[in-house]
């Protein structure tokens, strides 16, 4: 492969603190911020969805909004324990396995979207059928609001300088700090933007649009398809895990297999809902 040559119009990189403010040896990160932006957003747009009956099957939300108090709690737990479990497992396992001792410490960062992803969805089905709630409603519920946490989360990975993409000589490649001599893709940009901001407005006009809230699991669906779609296209621009590398040629990663799965999981979910009666979705 050719090296691109270095554009004159490459943008040296934001001095933006990692750290927001700390005291003492408390420290607020961007990173633990965006987290905790993404449980309370999607908290606080489930519960505006659940106060609106009409989007709902038979002009009726399958829970009461206050539940959505209690879920907050589960989510953490999920999202954190799920993530880094994934990343643990499918990016860096070799390290882990002989350095069992740093498996907690997610402060030091190893994060994975899709054993978060998997670690809520155990969450919420758990959840669900502690309080009898249908279980295909609650991930519709929660997948709604999503996209923002994941956009605001994306934001940080680029403060923080890490996830950076390949190398590359477009206008508005960067040179991050960490990353070498050559600019890159500022991918981190890329997704924030697909499967945050953009993915959240798709959702939106099926919500509040074509009401597909009234199909129980269709919003899930799109939900899971649209982060797969929008990830397997991210990857061709992004620099893969430096312990993983390519796995095959000079494109695949272990993101693109990982995100495969989910399109088709995504897409069995949007047909069942759409010919499915709303009744098959009780617990």
């Amino acid at each position: 492969m050719s090296t691109p040559l270095l554009p004159f119009s490459a943008l040296a990189f934001p001095d933006i603190d990692p750290v927001i403010f700390s005291v003492g040896p408390l420290a607020i990160h961007w990173y633990g911020l965006g987290y905790i932006i993404g449980i309370l957003f999607a908290w606080w747009y489930g519960k505006k969805l659940l106060q609106n009956h009409r989007l709902w099957a038979h002009n009726q939300a399958p829970m009461q909004p206050i539940m959505l108090d209690d879920f907050v709690v589960w989510a953490a737990l999920g999202v954190v324990i799920g993530g880094r479990l994934g990343y643990v497992l499918f990016y860096n396992f070799s390290f882990y396995i002989s350095n069992p001792i740093a498996i907690p410490a997610v402060w030091d960062g190893g994060m994975s979207f899709h054993g978060g992803i998997l670690g809520t969805t155990i969450a919420m089905i758990l959840f669900a059928r502690s309080r009898k709630i249908a279980v295909w409603s609650m991930f519709d519920v929660i997948a709604a609001g999503v996209p923002i946490g994941l956009g605001v989360v994306r934001i940080a990975n680029f403060i923080n300088s890490e996830l950076w993409g390949r190398v590359s000589d477009v206008p508005w490649a960067f040179y991050f700090p960490n990353g070498g001599e050559l600019p890159r893709h500022p991918s981190q940009l890329y997704e924030a933007a697909l499967e945050g901001f953009v993915l959240f407005i798709i959702l939106a006009i099926l919500v509040w649009g074509f009401k597909k809230l009234k199909k129980p699991g269709f919003i899930a669906g799109a939900f899971v398809t649209g982060y797969g779609v929008s990830r397997i296209i991210v990857e061709f621009f992004r620099e893969p895990d430096a312990q993983l590398g390519y796995l095959a040629g000079d494109w695949l990663t272990m993101g693109m297999i990982l995100s495969v799965p989910m399109v088709l999981l995504g897409l069995w979910a949007m047909i069942r809902a759409q010919i499915a009666a709303p009744e098959a979705a009780r617990p």
